[in-house]
C-alpha cells in the first residue's frame, strides 16, 4: 500500500481525496497534533476496522493555546510521525501550513469568524483554559470542510472534547459519524499523551495518581458508595504537592452535568499540572485523565 505525505498543499489532498471517492472509498479522518504514540495508531487501525482510507492529519493548532501554554515546547517529529502513521495503515498523511488552516495576510489575526462552544465548554477543561475549546472547535470544523471525510476518530482520553464536537457535528447538521475510541495506557496505567515525553523519571510516581485515584474510585464505587460528594471528598485525601490539581468531577458522560447519583456509566474526570522543576512560574506538564465506575 502506498501512504501519500502531504504538506502545505491543499490542492493536492483534494486531488488524492476525489480519486479516493471515484474509486467507492469511504474517507476516515484521524485528527492529530503530531508526537504519535499508540493511542493516535489505535485510532488508525480502528479508521482501518470501519473501512476507511484513514487521513492522519499532523497539525500544533496555536488558537488552543492560552498565554503561558506549553505552545513552544508542544513535542514535535514529523520525520517519526510520518513513519509510525504509514506502518500504522495511514492512507494519507496531511501535514497543512497554520497559513493553510488559517489563510489571510495575517493568518490567524485575519480570521473574522471562529466556533465558540456553550456551557459545555466552560467546565472541567475549559474552566481554566478558557480559549481551549473555542481553538479545537475551530480548527475541527475547518479540518472537516476541506477533508469531508465520513467518519472521524478520536480517543476517549480527551472525552470532553469528543463531546463538543459530536455536539457540533449533530447541531450543524454535518452527517460526519464521529466515533469515540478507549484510552490506550502505558504499562503502568498513565494514560497515553504526547505530553508524556516531557515527565521526568523522578516525578513519574506523582503522575500515576491521576490513574490511581481512578482505580480508588472504581474500588469505592464497587463497595457501593453512590454519593458523589462523599467519593470526590475521600479521592481529594493525600493529593501529592507539586501535582496541582485543576478539577476532580463525577460527571453525567452524556450531558456533563454533575452527577447526582452514582452509576457505573458516571465518569470520573481529573486534570491536573505536574511540576516538573522547582521554578514557581512552571506550569509544568498537563496531565487529563476519566474513566467510568463501573468499567474494570
Amino acid at each position: 500500500m502506498t501512504t501519500y505525505t502531504v504538506k502545505n498543499d491543499g490542492k493536492k489532498l483534494q486531488k488524492l481525496l476525489q480519486t479516493l471517492r471515484a474509486d467507492g472509498a469511504r474517507i476516515g479522518l484521524v485528527p492529530t497534533m503530531g508526537y504519535l504514540h499508540e493511542g493516535h495508531l489505535s485510532l488508525i487501525k480502528t479508521a482501518l476496522q470501519y473501512q476507511t482510507k484513514p487521513v492522519v492529519s499532523i497539525f500544533v493548532n496555536p488558537t488552543q493555546f492560552g498565554p503561558n501554554e506549553d505552545l513552544d515546547t508542544y513535542p514535535r517529529n514529523e520525520e517519526r510521525d510520518i513513519e509510525l502513521a504509514t506502518e500504522a495503515g495511514a492512507e494519507i498523511i496531511w501535514i497543512p501550513s497554520t497559513q493553510e488552516i488559517y489563510p489571510g495576510p495575517d493568518g490567524i489575526g485575519s480570521q473574522q469568524f471562529k466556533v465558540v462552544p456553550g456551557s459545555i465548554s466552560r467546565k472541567l477543561c475549559g474552566s481554566s483554559r478558557p480559549v481551549f475549546f473555542t481553538g479545537i472547535a475551530t480548527v475541527v470544523l475547518k479540518l472537516f470542510h476541506i477533508v469531508k471525510p465520513d467518519c472521524a476518530f478520536f480517543g476517549e482520553k480527551d472525552f470532553q472534547q469528543l463531546q463538543i464536537i459530536k455536539r457540533m457535528v449533530r447541531e450543524f447538521h454535518m452527517g460526519i459519524n464521529i466515533i469515540g475510541c478507549p484510552i490506550i495506557r502505558e504499562e503502568d496505567g498513565l494514560a497515553m499523551s504526547s505530553r508524556n515525553v516531557r515527565i521526568p523519571a523522578s516525578r513519574r510516581k506523582k503522575a500515576l495518581h491521576l490513574y490511581a485515584t481512578i482505580q480508588k474510585a472504581k474500588t469505592l464505587f464497587q463497595q457501593g458508595l453512590e454519593e458523589p460528594q462523599t467519593m470526590l471528598k475521600q479521592l481529594k485525601e493525600d493529593w501529592p504537592e507539586g501535582l496541582e490539581l485543576d478539577y476532580l468531577e463525577l460527571y453525567d458522560p452524556e450531558t456533563l452535568e454533575p452527577a447526582d447519583h452514582l452509576k457505573r456509566d458516571t465518569r470520573l474526570f481529573l486534570g491536573a499540572w505536574l511540576k516538573t522543576t522547582e521554578n514557581k512560574h512552571d506550569m509544568g506538564v498537563r496531565l487529563i485523565d476519566n474513566a467510568p465506575l463501573g468499567s474494570f
